[in-house]
């Protein structure tokens, strides 16, 4: 823990004004005791500022001596030798503890109004989210282009052709398509990053009110001491004044809030996924001062440690140095320095909203420290696993160009210039790897995005990165976030368990019927009061008793909560809290009768089923947090005087600390299974003598800074913790989104492994995997938590190794240890589990998690989620769908699909996906093909005319075939289905078989490579036998035999014809036959129009294209596929 100033010396001045010291004794006494807990480190800053000054660690004065003379008091020399003489000891050894901190340490002591110098010392508060800027945008472009081998290829052929001796055929056939795709990729780049930079711009351009201290010394009493600042340029010790709805701009203390009980709620959505609002408390000495602008004088540092991620952990103190006072003279009541621990609770983190009122916080963590960006990572530009498959067998093909070349050469025996006639050959078969393959794949997959886009079926989905749809095919690994993305957040009272009776949904009326009678209604079933004891009444004793059981129960869950009710415009009431459990347990205490009216920090007012209102005093509260896993609080009754400690949580920590019973445990097994969320709750009974004590002990823990957390925790234990008196148990139901169950069955029969990442309670995660069918019924569930060895982590992992078929849950903890300590062993067995539930994840545990599937297995990865929070899982991903949902639109922003609702998953996956990977692969070894069969025709004729680096087809001709003559057919192939829409989402195992990437492999690879080598073979090498006595006629014959060929195989592609195709095949028929009277330098008419010229080129295709035709027939036969079985 870093050491803080007190600044003790502070009160020399106060002392000779009137003060009245504390006696030695009681003075060494306090001294002491904060010793321990807070070295102070004020009278090393005298001692070496009246010695050699040496830079130190949190040297906040350094200097400035008139920021050092008025916060240490005037007078602090004077009696400095005497301090350094009597705390000598304490000298050294603070110093020396200085000098060995480590330089980098971050943590900060800022004082209210610091210096200029001190506030640059910490990062400036600026957004940014840009990827590029002026002088990096067309290098990173390039070279992220250009890293494919795919497009380097291109950029050194249309290089070449800049060299005269290697210019074959017109310059433009080489540089215009690969200028289009570049342009096409840097106009989409820079776009995307303009419209990044322009929310940025707006983010920094914000502008917020800062108390202004050098206003406030000129203007009138009573008028504005504020000024308006841009977001960017708030630092650090700034004053901030907030309104309601605006955006914390930096990671702020609480100081005061417009409410006079000095709390303030806030939003948390984009930070944590939570929609619940928190509730944050102000600096208790702050909200005492008479107003915002008295802020402005107060003498006051504040300590925060180092910046760190965890957004619910932080360690800080509020320094008074001189109280505040109306006159100079006046005795202040309280000792100095007043030190104050700060926790998260007082903390407004950056990115959040004030939900109400309004409120001034002090700036402590600006731009890159505070805890928002901390867990935010920046997002990589994602590449198609089939663009990687793409760009390897250009590899393979430009190694097929060059062994060509190089045979060519060979075989010609190396004569002449042969250098320059490898590097012509090359240009030649250039063709071999297209250009347009790239073209043609890009507007695939913009048709892909068009088609997602336009589905009524998946209303308002949103394709964000358009260079992704074929990854909706691969998909394996399927992490969901759980709060808004599985579960609807919406909470309901299901039901009330108080040990011999149970009430269920329906039966919440006799509840409200006994609290009635508990509260003094008339029951017409009573006998009266005094008669004899019959049976009537002996039965009424049970059921008094019954009343006064529910009364206790309710009334407990009544006042056991965080839950402020708040009215709007409108007059309607709502309650907010920071868990939706407790809105759902209020809410059904005001449907069976007893209501709640008012709270604050202070106090809770309720109103009973007769109209009568009961007020209670708060005196203490306990918050829940992930590792107490419960929540308690002290109210005194206004009426009786009565102190009662209320308490409600888990069941895993509640059993040990009420009373023995023998019904707990059973029933909350019997809720989790039906995938109800349980709260235990139970009460003690306090007398004033022993809530003192605990209260002072209390304090006590609350101020020490080293184990302060552990310290509190030992004195609750020890002093209230104990025999609890357990009153009920309540059952609450997280409602799921639609068709959540169904989505997830569908998903795991396709073969994709679900995993649940949450940042919500392990007992809550499970319940909800239950509900959701994610866990099969009876399906084995493991849960892990709280690990804290190696050994421990080895046994779990040889446990799981051993049951591969159970769902494993693990807290956040222990998964980072796991981490930490078996990376590999744990990936491992986690990823052949059937379902992995990880609860109270960081968004930055989320993303590792993500990041270690993907490396680890090398399979694709799908991250959904709805809040900021999931925003870095979602960029971690292969593919990340967010969900525009309550959480607003941050996660389905970051996202590369947007989607309304978990269930539209189904139709994006099994339909989507799957349509667009089998078509892009199809496209693209056609296009391959295309390009071959081409090539394969020029190395027949060079070879057949002595090796001879002259091109077959010149001109028009190459430029034709790729674009007019075959484009729309081949292009039309991204139509194609194999199964129709009902047989995909009804069969989803279909969609298993194109995980193991069977559609576009080195199999299929080379099997069109022989189907090339083969045509191109056949037509190039009849052509010559049909060689007529001029050459022109061996263009025009094998060119027209060429094109009709590629039709015909276009034809025996597809599987289910579409209008488009057969328009595009009978059109490009029609602008072939009619382009041969244009273009007479290559076609002969009067010889096309000849019956000779239609049956050579009859004869040709049919060799070419007939026995693969009869190939395709006997497969289908013998070795059909699995969607022909389904049709």
């Amino acid at each position: 823990m870093s050491e803080i100033p007190l600044h003790q010396f502070g009160r020399a001045r106060k002392a000779r004004e009137g003060y009245t010291a504390l006696p030695e004794d009681e003075d060494a006494a306090v001294a002491s005791r904060t010793n321990d807990r807070m070295p102070s480190t004020v009278v090393a800053a005298v001692t070496s500022s009246l010695s050699t000054r040496k830079p130190r660690r949190v040297d906040i004065y350094e200097g400035d001596a008139d920021e050092e003379e008025t916060l240490l008091g005037e007078q602090s020399h004077d009696h400095g030798e005497e301090i350094r003489v009597e705390t000598s000891s304490r000298v050294s050894a603070s110093s020396s503890t200085r000098r060995s901190k480590h330089s980098g340490d971050k943590s900060r002591t800022v004082p209210f109004r610091p210096s200029e110098k001190l506030q640059k010392r910490f990062p400036p508060n600026i957004v940014r989210n840009q990827k590029y800027n002026a002088f990096t945008f067309l290098p990173i472009v390039f070279y992220e282009q250009f890293k494919f081998f795919f497009n380097l290829y291109f950029l050194l052929v249309a290089l070449s052709q800049f060299v005269p001796a290697l210019k074959i055929g017109l310059i433009a056939t080489y540089i215009a398509p690969l200028a289009f795709v570049l342009c096409v990729t840097i106009g989409k780049e820079a776009y995307d990053d303009y419209k990044r930079n322009l929310r940025d711009r707006e983010a920094n351009s914000q502008r917020y009110l800062v108390l202004d201290p050098a206003s406030y010394e000129s203007s009138v009493e009573g008028g504005p001491h504020t000024r308006s600042v841009p977001s960017s340029q708030l630092a650090v010790g700034d004053l901030i004044l907030l309104e309601k709805n605006q955006r914390v701009p930096a990671d702020l203390v609480l100081l005061r809030t417009s409410d006079s009980s000095g709390t303030c709620f806030i939003r948390t959505d984009q930070l944590d996924g939570e929609t619940d609002w928190k509730l944050r408390i102000a600096v208790p000495v702050c909200q005492k001062l008479n107003g915002d602008s008295d802020l402005l004088l107060l003498d006051a540092e504040i300590y925060a440690d180092a910046p760190i991620k965890d957004i619910h952990t932080f360690i800080g103190t509020f320094t008074i140095n001189t109280p505040p006072s109306s006159s100079r003279n006046e005795v202040p009541m309280v000792p100095v320095p007043t030190i104050e621990p700060l926790t998260a609770e007082n903390v407004l983190w950056s990115n959040t909203v004030l939900a109400a009122g309004s409120a001034v916080g002090f700036v402590v963590y600006t731009g890159a420290e505070t805890r928002a960006v901390m867990n935010t990572s920046h997002p990589e530009t994602k590449v198609g696993l089939l663009d990687i498959e793409i760009n390897r067998l250009a590899k393979i093909l430009c190694a097929v160009t060059f062994a060509l070349s190089l045979v060519l050469v060979a075989l010609n025996g190396f004569r002449g210039l042969w250098y320059i006639y490898i590097f012509r050959f090359l240009i030649l078969f250039s063709s071999i790897i297209p250009i347009s393959l790239r073209v043609n794949l890009d507007m695939g997959k913009t048709v892909y995005a068009q088609q997602i886009m336009s589905d009524p079926e998946i209303p308002d989905t949103i394709v964000r990165t358009s260079t992704l749809p074929e990854e909706l095919g691969r998909i394996e690994y399927l992490l969901s976030d759980k709060t808004g993305t599985l579960t609807q957040n919406e909470m309901e009272m299901k039901k009330l368990h108080m040990g011999t009776v149970s009430y269920g949904f329906e039966s919440m009326d006799e509840v409200a019927h006994q609290l009635a009678l508990s509260f003094g209604a008339s029951d017409p079933g009573h006998g009266r009061k005094h008669s004899l004891a019959t049976g009537i009444q002996l039965a009424t004793r049970g059921r008094r008793d019954m009343s006064s059981r529910v009364h206790d129960v309710v009334m407990s869950l009544a006042l056991c909560h965080n839950v402020t009710p708040v009215t709007n415009d409108d007059g309607s009431v709502t309650y907010q809290a920071s868990s939706p459990d407790e809105v759902a347990i209020v809410k059904w205490t005001e449907s069976v009768g007893l209501t709640l009216t008012f709270r604050d920090r202070t106090r809770i007012e309720l109103q009973t089923p007769t109209g009568s209102k009961l007020n209670f005093e708060v005196l203490e509260l306990f918050p829940f947090t992930s590792e107490s896993k419960r929540m308690g609080i002290v109210v005194r009754d206004t009426q009786s005087g009565e102190i009662t400690f209320l308490q409600k949580g888990a069941d895993v920590v509640m059993a040990r600390i009420v009373q023995r019973n023998d019904w707990l445990e059973e029933e909350t097994a019997n809720m989790a299974r039906e995938g109800l969320r349980t709260l235990v709750m139970a009460r003690r009974k306090l007398s004033e003598q022993s809530y003192l004590e605990f209260k002072e002990q209390h304090h006590l823990a609350s101020i020490r800074l080293d184990g302060r957390n552990e310290a509190m925790a030992a004195v609750i234990a020890e002093y209230l913790e104990r025999d609890l008196e357990l009153l009920g148990l309540t059952g609450v139901e997280d409602k799921l989104q639609d068709d959540v169950k169904s989505t997830l069955e569908l998903l795991r029969n396709a073969g994709i492994k679900i995993w649940m990442l949450t940042g919500d309670k392990i007992e809550t995660a499970t319940c909800i995997a239950i509900s959701t069918k994610l866990v099969a019924r009876n399906q084995y569930i493991h849960q892990v938590a709280k690990l804290q060895t190696g050994d421990e982590v080895r046994n779990q992992l040889d446990f799981l190794q051993n049951k591969l078929d159970c769902c494993l849950v693990i807290d956040g903890e222990s998964l980072q240890l796991c981490l930490n300590l078996f990376k590999n062993e744990f990936i491992e067995i986690a990823t052949k589990l059937s379902a992995v539930v990880a609860c109270r994840c960081s968004p930055t545990q989320k993303a590792d998690v993500a990041r270690l599937i993907r490396s680890h297995t090398k399979k694709r990865v799908c991250c959904i989620g709805d809040g900021g929070n999931d925003v870095s899982m979602i960029q971690a991903a292969d593919v990340g769908v967010g969900i525009v949902g309550k959480e607003g639109k941050q996660a389905s922003l970051a996202a590369d699909f947007s989607v309304t609702q978990f269930s539209h998953l189904t139709k994006l996956l099994l339909w989507h996906g799957r349509n667009s990977y089998r078509r892009s692969a199809k496209l693209a070894q056609f296009v391959i093909h295309r390009g071959l069969i081409i090539s394969v025709m020029q190395a027949v004729f060079s070879s057949i005319f002595y090796f001879a680096p002259i091109a077959l087809y010149q001109g028009w001709l190459m430029a034709g075939y790729a674009t007019v003559y075959t484009m729309a057919p081949v292009f039309s192939l991204v139509l194609d289905r194999d199964v129709n829409e009902d047989l995909a989402l009804l069969y989803p195992e279909l969609y298993k078989e194109l995980v193991k990437g069977r559609v576009l492999s080195y199999k299929t690879f080379f099997m069109w490579l022989m189907i090339s080598v083969y045509q191109g073979s056949a037509i190039m090498i009849m052509s010559l036998v049909l060689f007529e006595n001029e050459f022109l006629n061996i263009v025009s014959i094998s060119f027209t035999a060429l094109v009709l060929n590629e039709l015909i195989m276009v034809a025996l592609e597809i599987t289910t014809w579409h209008v488009y195709m057969v328009i595009s095949e009978v059109v490009t028929f029609f602008l072939y036959a009619l382009s041969l009277a244009f273009l007479p330098e290559y076609f002969d008419l009067t010889f096309v129009l000849s019956v000779r010229f239609a049956w050579k080129v009859a004869v040709m295709v049919a060799i070419s294209a007939f026995p693969l035709y009869i190939i395709k027939l006997i497969r289908s036969r013998i070795a059909p596929a699995a969607s022909s079985k389904l049709l």
